[in-house]
């Protein structure tokens, strides 16, 4: 949703007292007091005007909370987005269709007002419209709301744009995630992401085939590891398959490996940070079949390469001077005659076997090709990877936090502090090998993608460990985290700035994280 100067029908101001120099057409503090407020501690209550302005403008104004003082930093831009988001929602109801925000304030942060007004107004559905003049149906045009600032600094005018581009990347995001998978494809998905990053400067897009993981050692049975004389005797079902591509034998989409690559830092060959995402398009859980309740829910189990390919977007627009590595392994998980079936053993690229004890613990597998490949070819000291991986994490954590597994506890303060300075936030999970791993240490292969419903966050987590590079050497540098997104996918239950659905998160987050980090290497 893009700000315009259009002149507006209606005035936002989170201001609920009277101050010298307000670009508003009315004084707050007046209004405010005459409409009886509860002056609640909790942000968000409203009050709308009708005629404040000659040509009967509406005017809004939303409460941050008679607390807001007491919170801290990202509490506070918390409340701001909470206030907007609310009143922008009632002004659109009342039929608004211009709005001035005001950013004078200095309790306003412009980038929350920014953020909240875009992630309020966001609306998907892919309903149709009878054309009276033909009878024919074609799409619903969206009813577009338009919003600018109203006053502040250049410095609020900055931070305006910068919280534009982040809202955009978290709607991109939840875009991703709701379009459903026939519409979403593998090759949708990364036509529409190099789309999207179409003549940003410092970026290149690789969309990889089947054809190039095979090649990159992600289908080949590892002879090294099986033996000589073990794979002669196997003969015919010596068939090629590997992690990745195992997952892709039960449908006929074509799968994907899409990468980009950001050289925003002044040295571009500095080592990149490196963003990992699940990108299952569709997940049906394959020969382990999930119930059929809710199984459209996981037309947004490639959340994690929507996360992090969409964070790329925003990090590369706003110019964050770092250097970025995003890869995103892509296909569908379904049943059909060649797909891997419970109990088959099958080989990572870098030469662990793996017992598949459940299909429906796919993402693992094709995180696990994904997270070597990446951490061997570009040697970064920063990997996150990202996925909506285990049902126990909406079990722990419910669509609150994000859970973080890291062998960091610094990687873990950056994340943290990202988080809450977004109010985008996130759980530390124990990463425990001697207490878990044993869980999934008991099969005939090296490793079995599931370790029972006990810890089922913890022991996946203990899983994609094994295949980040150098992680075990002694003295080892690579900060590695994984981040499970299952639970905040979607909200349950809808707030002042998210409706019921696909959230995009964390976007926020990763985009903070990545400017902190940028910050802390100048």
């Amino acid at each position: 949703m893009a700000s315009t100067t259009s002149k507006p029908d209606a005035y936002l101001t989170t201001s609920t007292t009277t101050s010298e120099g307000s670009p508003l057409p009315f004084d707050s503090g007046k209004l405010w007091a005459s409409a009886r407020p509860k002056n609640e501690k909790k942000p968000g209550e409203t009050k709308l005007f009708f005629g404040v302005t000659g040509d009967n403008a509406f005017g809004a104004i939303a409460s941050t909370g008679t607390a807001v003082d007491k919170l801290g930093d990202g509490e506070r831009k918390e409340a701001v987005r909470i206030a907007v988001a609310n009143a922008v929602k009632k002004l659109k109801e009342a039929g608004a269709k211009s709005i001035a925000i005001d950013v004078s304030g200095k309790d306003v942060d412009a980038q929350s007002a920014a953020e909240a007004a875009s992630l309020a107004l966001f609306n998907f559905d892919l309903k149709t419209k009878k054309n009276e003049e033909d009878g024919t149906s074609r799409a619903k045009p969206d009813e577009k709301v338009a919003f600018h600032p109203l006053g502040g600094s250049q410095d609020a005018a900055s931070k305006w744009e910068t919280g534009l581009t982040v809202a955009y990347a978290q709607n991109l995001a939840r875009e991703l995630m709701e379009l459903p998978a026939n519409m979403m494809t593998p090759t949708a998905f990364c036509n529409r992401i190099a789309g999207e990053l179409k003549g940003v400067e410092n970026v290149d897009v690789h969309i990889r085939d089947e054809a190039w993981a095979k090649e990159k050692n992600m289908a080949r049975l590892n002879s090294k590891a099986l033996g000589a004389q073990n794979k002669t005797n196997l003969g015919k079902f010596a068939v090629e398959q590997n992690t990745f591509l195992s997952v892709t034998h039960g449908t006929d989409e074509p799968a994907k490996f899409l990468e980009i690559h950001y050289k925003g830092a002044a040295d571009k060959s500095a080592a990149p940070v490196v963003f990992v995402g699940k990108g299952i398009t569709f997940d049906s859980g394959g020969i382990s079949l999930k119930p059929s309740a809710n199984m459209k829910l996981m037309r947004g189990d490639m959340g994690g390469a929507a996360t992090v390919t969409s964070s790329a977007v925003a990090i590369a627009k706003l110019k964050i001077p770092i250097n970025l590595v995003v890869v995103t392994p892509l296909t569908e998980n379904l049943p059909g005659p060649s797909a891997t079936k419970p109990g088959d053993v099958i080989y990572a690229m870098n030469g662990k076997s793996v017992e598949v004890d459940n299909t429906d613990a796919e993402g693992r597998l094709v995180l696990s090709d994904a997270i070597y490949y990446a951490t061997t070819t570009y040697k970064p000291k920063t990997v996150i990877d990202v996925a909506t991986l285990t049902g126990a994490m909406v079990i722990a954590l419910g669509n609150v936090y994000s859970g973080v597994f890291t062998n960091s506890d610094e990687l873990w303060k950056e994340l943290d502090i990202a988080g809450q300075e977004t109010f985008d936030r996130f759980w530390r999970m124990p990463l425990d090998d001697e207490g878990y791993g044993p869980q999934i240490y008991g099969s005939n292969a090296d490793l079995c993608n599931t370790g029972g419903k006990e810890a089922g966050s913890c022991t996946a987590a203990l899983f994609l460990k094994h295949f980040v590079d150098g992680i075990d050497k002694e003295n080892a540098t690579i900060r590695w985290a994984h981040i499970d997104i299952a639970g905040t996918m979607d909200a349950t239950r809808p707030g002042p700035y998210q409706a019921k659905g696909m959230t995009g998160r964390p976007v926020r987050a990763f985009v903070e994280f990545a400017r902190r980090m940028a910050a802390s290497q100048q």
